[in-house]
């Protein structure tokens, strides 16, 4: 008992004297579960709509203020036709549509059925449920009260509900779910991979090696980072020929479009593995670093699981410094919408210049001298 005494001793010892592994074991799931905590909800609400009012009478503007009031939904912009509603939920400023007729307010005066169109964005299946839910309750409510004010009582009700969903109208989770583990693996894949670079010459000596080798830091990081980006780049392949074939998901979109934004997020995945290999002594170290605090926030974070717009307003911006919530995006809009760079180039720049940036701090701190 003395001699594992001792030895329990000295390994306590050596992780107080490596401040890094102090940091990954102790606080690190301390500021995880206080972000995540947080962030991790499946409560829908807040929803972004767009009002399509051909109407405009007394009774449409009552309909438009009662989900305005609602705590589920959030008026974001008023379009004069249907047709200008695809630009919204195709750049994602909004979720749902509602559309008014023109003779909405006469009907109701008349005492005969109204029936409003919902369109909804299908490309999240879960979410877009639960907001359709909520638009059928908040029509329903609404629509008993009008009812019992022109005496209907159990009457068909006054108001009903016309639902559209675009982009994916079987609702099926896997449309949405399958280009996200795309993402998904390229980012633990290639990261990984790459974080161990540097560290693997440093552990295995040969890092003194390269030093009197006439290769100069950027052709030392190319070496290393292109092998993984080839397989990279297999791996798309062989993920998107699945995903079409045999998840019958549908690509949309260009599939030129798709390899190019994937080749610039590897620019980003890579770039991040590098820099967590210049930061890192150990190849389980830096396993350990990109793991905890890099891969696993960014799935929480990213929209992956849940909505961004459904996280408190103070983590939101945190977001923005993820790039797989841009990949997510692109990834979504080309499977599921069909869009092409005139949509997606906010998002393809933002990758662009995250992937730059990283691999640029990357490449300032590594270098071909022993650490």
């Amino acid at each position: 008992m003395t001699r594992l005494g001792h030895l329990m001793r000295k390994e306590f010892l050596e992780l107080r004297q490596d401040p890094k592994l102090f940091g990954i074991v102790i606080i690190a799931p301390i500021l995880q579960l206080t972000m995540l905590g947080y962030a991790a909800t499946t409560d829908v609400k807040d929803v972004p709509m767009v009002v399509v009012d051909q109407d405009r009478s007394v009774e449409s503007r009552e309909l438009i203020s009662r989900f305005d009031a609602s705590a589920n939904f959030v008026v974001v912009a008023s379009a004069t036709s249907i047709a200008e509603v695809n630009d919204y939920l195709d750049e994602g400023r909004a979720w749902v549509a509602l559309d008014i007729p023109a003779d909405y307010g006469e009907r109701i005066r008349r005492g005969e059925q109204a029936v409003v169109q919902v369109v909804a964005d299908g490309s999240d299946a879960n979410s877009t449920n639960v907001a359709l839910g909520y638009a059928g309750s908040l029509v329903a409510g609404y629509a008993r009260e009008v009812g019992a004010e022109h005496g209907r009582g159990l009457a068909a009700p006054l108001v009903g509900v016309d639902v559209r969903v675009w982009f994916n109208p079987r609702l099926e989770s896997r449309d949405f779910m399958i280009p996200g583990i795309l993402a998904l693996l390229l980012l633990v894949v290639t990261t990984n991979l790459s974080s161990m670079a540097i560290v693997r010459e440093k552990e295995l000596g040969t890092l003194e090696q390269l030093n009197v080798t006439p290769l100069a830091r950027w052709e030392l990081i190319t070496g290393k980072l292109l092998p993984y980006a080839l397989l990279g780049m297999v791996d798309v392949l062989l993920v998107v020929s699945l995903a079409i074939l045999w998840f019958e998901v549908p690509l949309r979109g260009s599939f030129l479009l798709l390899l190019a934004m994937c080749a610039v997020y590897l620019l980003s995945t890579l770039g991040l593995g590098l820099f967590v290999s210049t930061i890192s002594a150990t190849q389980q170290q830096a396993m350990i670093t990109s793991s905890f605090f890099f891969l696993l926030p960014m799935v929480f974070l990213s929209g992956f699981i849940f909505p961004i717009e459904n996280m408190p307003a103070p983590i939101q911006p945190v977001t923005y410094l993820i790039p797989l919530r841009y990949f997510l995006v692109i990834l979504r809009g080309i499977f599921l919408k069909g869009v092409g760079l005139e949509t997606i180039w906010p998002e393809a720049l933002a990758l662009l210049a995250w992937g730059s940036t990283v691999l640029l701090l990357a490449t300032l701190r590594s270098s071909k001298r022993l650490a």
